[in-house]
């Protein structure tokens, strides 16, 4: 699908529609399998299997503030990857303010359990599946690969999820976080369950046992919280017993560090590459 073709979306502002036109014009003609996991036109992921697969299976989430953007903002990412074995899928997800927390979490879950029986089934099985994203889809990829009370009604093991990858992702909600505003997704900001919600979607408050391997990653010109942010995340991922490398992208803002993503001699893809590799058995 093109962005045309989904729902009316809120405006972008003038840095994002230059964003969004440097994707497009980034994204190659792929071939790939697009299907359903629910009824909503969001609710759709993009398959785009390697030539020769090396088991390991890539979810990227978009980005967008949680109220914008589309799956094929991520396919640019995915030659570099296919090229190494690496299967690529993207996933999009319902946006606020018409969905409010949980129910892009929730989506996010439903399309990493939609790709495993879809690749069981296709004959396209793995032996490790991944989660990633930028910013919004960066968040949503940390609360999936922390938290462990969502794989079993989702009919998949409590480790499905072997590392994450996250572009200049956000890790809290809470007082301090450095947001200048509360994001719409979370709800509003009167609610009597605002800071409730806030902490449950942050990914460093819901650290629940021993986390997966994280490759973390955000431009060196990036937004100053988030970099903030993400120094704190490796930090209490550490302190929880697992494994978390920051790479700071030199010379990247916000929006270049994901487009320096998508390229095969960045400093981001072949690291990501054989971080993947290393991963365990």
């Amino acid at each position: 699908m093109r962005p045309q073709d989904y729902p009316a979306q809120e405006p972008l502002s003038p840095v994002a529609q230059a964003y969004q036109q440097r994707i497009l014009a980034a994204t190659p003609q792929l071939e790939g399998s697009e299907f359903a996991y629910g009824d909503d036109p969001y609710q759709r992921v993009l398959l785009y299997p390697a030539p020769q697969p090396n088991g390991d299976v890539l979810l990227l989430l978009h980005g967008g503030g949680w109220t914008n953007g589309y799956k094929e903002w991520m396919t640019f990412m995915a030659p570099a990857l296919q090229a190494a074995g690496v299967t690529v899928a993207t996933a999009g997800y319902r946006l606020a303010p018409a969905h409010l927390f949980p129910a892009g979490f929730e989506d996010c879950c439903a399309a990493l359990a939609a790709c495993a029986v879809r690749l069981a089934q296709h004959g396209g099985g793995f032996k490790r599946l991944f989660v990633g994203g930028h910013s919004a889809g960066g968040h949503l990829a940390a609360l999936m690969a922390v938290r462990r009370d969502w794989q079993q009604s989702q009919g998949l093991p409590p480790d499905i999820v072997r590392g994450c990858l996250p572009i200049s992702g956000v890790y809290r909600f809470d007082e301090g976080s450095g947001l200048s505003v509360r994001p719409r997704f979370l709800g509003p900001a009167d609610s009597p369950r605002a800071a409730e919600v806030a902490i449950q979607a942050s990914p460093l408050r819901q650290i629940q046992g021993t986390p997966p391997p994280f490759l973390m990653a955000c431009g060196s010109a990036d937004f100053p919280h988030l970099i903030q942010q993400a120094e704190e995340m490796r930090d209490a991922l550490v302190a929880a017993g697992g494994q978390a490398e920051l790479m700071k992208l030199p010379g990247c803002d916000h929006f270049g560090a994901h487009l320096a993503a998508g390229d095969a001699d960045g400093p981001w893809a072949p690291r990501a590459i054989a971080w993947m590799a290393a991963a365990g058995p």
